[in-house]
């Protein structure tokens, strides 16, 4: 069997976790890792190489999926319309707010050369999505909510992290007890971002930085921050080594609707997640493959993780699907 040759194009968080998950995937093969950086200052848990970005046209025929691990802030809006003109590729851009832009740029640029582009892949937006989509057609008139936390933001920690006079930065989601009771309760309440959500930051700011003005770009800036009730807490290099090294997550996506003459049915579905990047690095690796098979198939362009049928995510034969999880 040919195995579907992968390249990590970043390596953080998210790109570490797809190194160390991959080999799980026996149809896959890891063939090499890009980074901005000099490669010389890099060490990898595995034995593929670590390349300069600037050479990844050299290995267009030699890859064929790029998982992009960049930041949704600004690197994925500007790495994946370019990527996708040589490669297929695979993101987690979760700025949900501006998918449709991002699903625009990248749509045109695979389309013109003939790739596959799946966006926004990971637990959410993705595992998230489908749930709510599933939620939302079985139970048309109901009302859908979803829940983040407690738990550590990659994005949102990334997005802190790229404000000047920021070190290193965590920022955890909390939601908030009472609304989410209320839901489960079937009461559908309209509720805003900041009634549903908590965000509680943990920043270590560079030497001599202003701090206040740190404050106001982070509980300011949209899309992120600016909709939330949001504490920001200035502690030490230490202390945050010390007390947020992990990064846990997870979430709820809870739909109430009515079926009949005023019968209550709740769905609910919930991750709980020890690492939130090697669960997101499992999904994108899962999203990899469908995105392969469906460049084979000849369907072009950008997708998302609604576009694709469940089998071909899976490394299982149809056969297989059907005898043990259908």
């Amino acid at each position: 069997m040919n195995k579907i040759r992968i390249a990590i194009n970043g390596y953080g968080n998210l790109g570490k976790g797809i190194e160390k998950e991959i080999t799980k995937s026996e149809d896959m093969e890891l063939v090499a890792i890009f980074t901005r950086r000099d490669p010389n200052t890099i060490s990898n848990i595995s034995d593929v190489p670590v390349i300069s970005i600037n050479e990844i046209e050299n290995w267009k025929d030699k890859i064929d999926v790029v998982i992009m691990c960049g930041g949704s802030a600004t690197d994925l809006p500007v790495q994946v319309p370019q990527m996708s003109k040589i490669f297929n590729t695979v993101d987690s851009f979760d700025t949900h707010a501006r998918i449709p832009e991002h699903f625009a740029k990248v749509n045109e640029s695979a389309l013109n050369s003939k790739k596959t582009s799946v966006i926004s892949g990971g637990w959410d937006p993705g595992m998230f999505s489908v749930m709510r989509v599933y939620a939302d057609a079985i139970l048309s008139n109901g009302k859908t909510y979803t829940f983040w936390g407690r738990g550590v933001s990659q994005g949102h920690s990334d997005a802190i992290r790229r404000i000047n006079g920021v070190k290193d930065a965590r920022q955890y989601t909390i939601p908030i007890e009472d609304a989410m009771e209320r839901v489960r309760a079937g009461e559908n309440p309209n509720l805003t971002a900041r009634e549903k959500h908590l965000r509680e930051c943990y920043v270590v700011a560079e030497e001599g930085a202003d701090l206040e003005r740190i404050e106001k770009e982070i509980k300011t800036m949209p899309n992120y921050f600016d909709e939330y009730d949001t504490t920001v807490n200035f502690i030490s290099e230490e202390e945050l080594k010390a007390n947020h090294n992990k990064l846990p997550h997870g979430g709820f996506v809870i739909h109430s609707g009515e079926t009949g003459e005023g019968n209550k049915e709740i769905i609910e579905y919930s991750l709980k997640l020890d690492s939130n990047p090697e669960f997101t690095s499992s999904v994108l690796i899962a999203l990899a493959r469908a995105t392969y098979r469906m460049n084979q198939a000849g369907q072009y362009g950008a997708k998302t993780i609604l576009d694709i049928p469940p089998a071909l995510l899976s490394k299982k034969s149809p056969e297989e699907l059907r005898k043990e999880l259908l």
